[in-house]
């Protein structure tokens, strides 16, 4: 079998490996924090920390993939991470941990390498159908990766489990890479412009602390308000920065131009609506039914099996189909498309959960959303920049997804944590009603921003020629 018929399932392998790490640890904070012996807030920075690494890793890696090559990049960023998930699994302390989780914060910068070396290998008849498969496996996987750790915790099982199985995953994806993917010459130009991924890691760092820390530290403190204050600062500065150089880390016509703008808006909304199904159905079929009158009073194996993995399922079947439907339609009319399908799973979840399978068939609609729209992304993305320029486009595009995960897991929690039924410390329905109509917001977003693309001609997808004609940044952004 050649390397290029065993490629795209490598890929997606890889891609696979990272939405696991993205997902498996947030279900057991609280069992982290119990075992370990330190409270919620400190063991929340097991997810704060590894988010912080990935926001500044990422388009710096995004950037030597594409001077340096994406397999030694790819074969290093998996080496990285293979060292932090040995340090997770085999350590007992809050400290290590995080440093551990902060070495796997790089598995973020996969995605995007993967993608640029499909646009590399590839033919271009199979390119658009191969990257819509390999992004809808990043959406699929972070639904296994709850259910995964349902099934190795169950019963309060120890949670050195998960980081095993991690570093399992982990070591195979580096076998795949080391044998899978083709080396290639080195053909980049230039250098990495160090003082701009500076002035970004300390804007990113700064807002990131702001927005994951603020119910913590509490949104009105002055620590909340001066790392917003001080980072929005430190982001002028560096977009005047990148303005006056030669070789900027990220171009600002990158994040100003018009189509890739969109993407990028439509990016942030899917990642929402993504974590809001993921963590909203998690917690709701999980709370006690006799304490607050709703919910299903499953424990996290119940919730992964029961109403995570039917979504997950459907979720690889909607991205091995998405290509053919981009390739007929065009990756815009897939996205609006898609984003439909999940604003009326939300609104359904948000009108009728009382019954399992209510929340079974909204897990379902929404998880196709997802799927459809992680596939359609990268398309438009791609049709909007050159070659040299993918891996750091796609570095920012990750970025602006995990913002979005982030701003639904921070604005989750707190609102969770604030409107309690009285004498518990059970949210009340109506918060998840609320959530679940926030995720159908996130969606109108995602078909508001996607109208405002122009759409990629099918017959141009169908010839793999997805570089845009002049008057689009198919040329190398300066």
């Amino acid at each position: 079998m050649s390397t290029r018929r065993i490629l795209l399932p490598g890929l997606c392998f890889i891609v696979m490996t990272l939405a696991v790490l993205q997902t498996m640890v947030v279900p057991i904070v609280l069992t982290i924090g119990n075992q370990l012996g330190v409270g919620t807030t400190a063991a929340g920075w097991v997810l704060t920390a590894n988010l912080l690494a990935a926001v500044i890793a990422t388009p710096v890696i995004g950037r030597l993939a594409d001077l340096h090559g994406k397999r030694p990049v790819l074969i290093g960023v998996l080496t990285v991470v293979l060292a932090g998930s040995l340090l997770a699994a085999l350590t007992d302390s809050l400290l290590w941990l995080i440093v551990g989780r902060v070495l796997q914060g790089v598995s973020y910068a996969l995605f995007p390498i993967a993608l640029a070396v499909l646009r590399d290998e590839m033919p271009p008849r199979k390119l658009v159908g191969s990257m819509a498969v390999l992004s809808g496996t990043l959406g699929v996987g972070g639904g296994f990766g709850l259910v995964l750790t349902g099934l190795l915790t169950a019963n309060g099982a120890d949670y050195h489990r998960v980081f095993w199985l991690t570093v399992a995953f982990v070591v195979v994806a580096l076998a795949i890479a080391w044998f899978g993917v083709p080396a290639r010459p080195r053909t980049g130009r230039g250098t990495v412009d160090w003082w701009g991924a500076v002035l970004l890691a300390v804007t990113l760092l700064l807002l990131f602390l702001a927005l994951t820390q603020g119910r913590t530290w509490g949104w009105g403190s002055i620590a909340t308000i001066g790392c917003a204050v001080v980072g929005v600062f430190t982001g002028a500065v560096w977009w005047i920065f990148e303005k006056r150089t030669d070789e900027p880390l990220v171009a600002p016509r990158m994040l100003t131009h018009g189509p890739l703008l969109a993407t990028n808006v439509a990016t942030l909304f899917v990642g929402i609506g993504m974590f809001v199904n993921f963590l909203a159905c998690s917690y709701f079929v999980q709370t006690p039914r006799a304490v607050a009158g709703y919910g299903f009073t499953a424990n996290v194996f119940e919730a992964s099996v029961v109403y995570l993995l039917p979504g997950a399922a459907v979720g690889v079947v909607a991205a091995v189909i998405s290509g053919r439907l981009i390739r007929s339609f065009g990756p815009r009319r897939v996205l609006v498309a898609g984003a439909v399908i999940g604003l009326v799973g939300f609104v359904f979840v948000a009108l009728a959960h009382d019954h399992t399978w209510q929340l079974i068939t909204a897990g379902i609609v929404i998880n196709t959303f997802v799927s459809l729209a992680f596939a359609s992304l990268p398309n438009l993305l791609m049709a909007e920049v050159s070659a040299a320029d993918t891996g750091v486009a796609n570095s920012v595009n990750s970025i602006v997804r995990t913002v979005g995960t982030s701003i639904a897991s921070a604005a989750l929690s707190t609102v969770l944590a604030m409107f309690t039924i009285e004498g518990t410390v059970v949210a009340r329905e109506s918060v998840y009603i609320a959530a679940f109509f926030a995720g159908a917001v996130a969606c109108l977003a995602v078909v508001l921003a996607a109208s405002a693309i122009k759409s990629t001609p099918a017959a141009v997808l169908r010839s793999g020629a997805i570089e845009r004609p002049q008057g689009h940044l198919t040329t190398p952004l300066p």
